[in-house]
């Protein structure tokens, strides 16, 4: 947890440096109790930073695609030339990543994460998937993981601003 501290310290105070007077100074505090709720409900002062990172790339601004990718560069293996994704690291993934909505009660069972990770390697002879599969099955939007493409796009039109008179 204080590294993970230090981390997000340095973090924000760079953003702050960049967009000066759009990031609140409690953001790292915040932050780190948001990720400590998630990850360590039983206080051990321990968080995995692989599941820190995972809810730091899907909370952040990035499009989908950019968040999809460092998923696969967090979970993923090094097999000689390539990197791949496991089914047991998928299901880090995914369980890493429910944490999220667990955190507002929108939490799914772990059979949603069995069934996802069998769907993400249907008809794959292999005990590993390489990037283009992974993220051809996030593009067509698992149940387990709907949320995170709505809240993008949810985020991605807060800005938007019509130029229409209402009656």
């Amino acid at each position: 947890v204080q590294q993970i501290s230090g981390m997000l310290t340095k973090l924000f105070q760079r953003v702050r440096l960049e967009k000066p007077g759009q990031v609140d100074p409690r953001a790292a505090g915040f932050t780190l109790s948001l990720l400590a709720a998630m990850y360590d409900r039983s206080g051990t002062g321990y968080i995995k930073t692989r599941s820190a990172a995972a809810a730091l790339i899907a909370l952040s601004g990035d499009t989908l695609l950019a968040k999809y990718r460092a998923f696969f560069q967090f979970y993923a293996v090094p097999d000689g030339k390539a990197a791949l994704i496991t089914r047991s690291a998928l299901r880090s993934l995914l369980t890493d990543l429910n944490e999220i909505p667990a955190i507002v009660g929108e939490s799914c069972t772990l059979s949603c994460v069995e069934i996802a990770t069998h769907s993400c390697f249907h008809g794959v002879l292999n005990s590993a998937i390489v990037e283009e599969k992974f993220l051809s099955w996030l593009r067509s939007e698992p149940a387990v993981l709907l949320w995170l493409p709505t809240c993008y796009r949810l985020s991605a039109t807060e800005m938007v601003s019509h130029q229409a008179r209402c009656r």
